[in-house]
């Protein structure tokens, strides 16, 4: 074997170690330590006329849920820092997470900014009046695994708990309530039979949709928006139903004294309401609800 053969070879070789090892990096998923980028969904116009800025966020964490508070590293650029944005990030991708109100006359070039640091990086996410990202239910349903929204599906209605204040170590108890209209309607899947078995074309009034839609029915879940400390919930969900209301009461444990913001969040499947609650957690004194 001649050298020029061989110095082929060993820069093969090393090229294909190089690409291994890229291919390795890239498939990783680490349970800790990276950063939260935040994300532009989209615009929608309100009744009154103004508009919805909406922003979600991708925590690159699997397992780590990261806290960054209202500031230099989590703001908004529009009249101060603080716009209602989340300072608790749970893992992944997290969509249409809150919403920045613009006037009505806003100039369609005009951006609204939302930058995060974290782990040393710093990203920022850019909205303005681009018409190809105009939001409606129907992208609501699909971003959030729904499938094609079923037609005349409204989110659900939810109503809960007030503001609490209370003494460090006692669990606020929070109760929301919600009903839905049932749709979408629950998928009818269809039995095997001799008839169906054999090869041929679906059936006309086959559901085309339900290979991606979350046949669920309503669903109440309980997360941390914001605060000083980590909030254990107990139970943070229940079991989605069909066709009744449902409620859902919690025992909220908090780590440290501050004043936290908590979700409440019922969903259908393809659309989803909130419910917020402050709770005020004194390091001591009295206890009272307000």
């Amino acid at each position: 074997m001649s050298i020029q053969s061989r110095q082929i070879k060993w820069a093969l070789a090393v090229a294909l170690i190089i690409v291994a090892a890229t291919s390795a990096r890239a498939q990783m998923r680490y349970a800790r330590g990276q950063n939260v980028a935040p994300a532009f969904e989209g615009w929608e116009r309100n009744p009154d006329g103004t508009i919805n800025m909406v922003f979600g966020y991708l925590n690159r964490n699997y397992g780590e849920e990261v806290d960054i508070p209202v500031g230099p590293n989590n703001r908004v650029d529009l009249g101060g820092d603080d716009r209602g944005q989340p300072t608790h990030f749970y893992p992944r991708r997290q969509r249409f997470v809150f919403k920045v109100v613009v006037p009505a006359d806003w100039d369609k070039n005009r951006k609204v900014q939302w930058t995060l640091t974290s782990r040393g990086r710093t990203d920022v996410a850019k909205g303005w009046l681009q018409p190809e990202w105009e939001l409606n239910p129907g992208v609501y349903s699909e971003n959030n695994s729904g499938g094609v929204l079923e037609e005349g599906n409204r989110p659900p209605s939810i109503t809960g708990s007030t503001a609490q204040t209370l003494t460090m170590g006692n669990p606020a108890t929070l109760t929301v309530s919600a009903t839905d209209d049932g749709l979408p309607k629950p998928i009818q899947r269809a039995t095997p039979n001799a008839a169906t078995a054999t090869s041929g074309p679906a059936p006309a009034n086959a559901d085309v949709n339900q290979r991606r839609r979350r046949a669920e029915g309503l669903r109440i879940r309980f997360i941390q928006y914001r605060g000083p400390g980590k909030v254990t919930f107990d139970p943070a969900n229940v079991p989605a139903a069909y066709g009744k209301p449902m409620e859902l009461t919690t025992k909220a444990s908090f780590s440290a004294p501050g004043t936290y913001l908590l979700r409440a969040i019922a969903g259908d499947g393809q659309l989803e309401s909130i419910h917020e609650v402050s709770v005020t957690v004194n390091a001591g004194g009295s206890a009272q609800s307000r």
